[in-house]
């Protein structure tokens, strides 16, 4: 197997960023004509997989954002009808947030649109290809998540 160079490390993830940059801004572009942003649609997406409801704290760490900017999120997202506030049974102080009915078609339409994008963006990109994307972006999010100290092994060892 060929070693990789410390540029071809450096080229790879700056193509990754790059392209996932992209796709979220373009999901993003074609999404506002449902009144939705990558935080709203993000959150959404986040509690469709979770139908007994999340905590507005584990929802900012699955979506990525501030607890400030969440809660702002969540706003509007209940004046939107779409989402509501729950009192957690045995804790008051904790907030769960619950998709209402209302979501459901527009999760859908959500879905229908990222579903099209997909189809364009991946227009002539076989199997084997995706599999092998897969495979590789899976072994390394599971080190990403397993290792905190992959990137600074050195400030470890000097400060710890």
């Amino acid at each position: 197997m060929d070693k990789l160079t410390p540029d071809d490390r450096h080229e790879f993830a700056r193509e990754l960023v790059i392209v996932a940059r992209r796709w979220r801004a373009r999901l993003d572009e074609r999404l506002k004509v449902l009144g939705m942003s990558q935080a709203r649609w993000s959150t959404l997406y986040w509690l469709s997989q979770s139908p007994e409801g999340v905590s507005q704290t584990a929802l900012a760490e699955r979506t990525g954002v501030e607890a400030a900017t969440l809660v702002r999120v969540i706003d509007a997202l209940e004046a939107q009808g779409l989402v509501e506030r729950r009192p957690r049974p045995g804790d008051r102080r904790v907030k769960v947030v619950h998709l209402k009915d209302a979501a459901h078609p527009v999760l859908a339409e959500i879905d229908a649109v990222g579903e099209a994008l997909r189809q364009e963006v991946m227009e002539g990109v076989s199997r084997e290809e995706v599999d092998q994307a897969l495979s590789l972006l899976r072994r390394i999010r599971g080190r990403l998540d397993g290792e905190t100290t992959i990137a600074f092994p050195a400030l470890r060892l000097a400060n710890g």
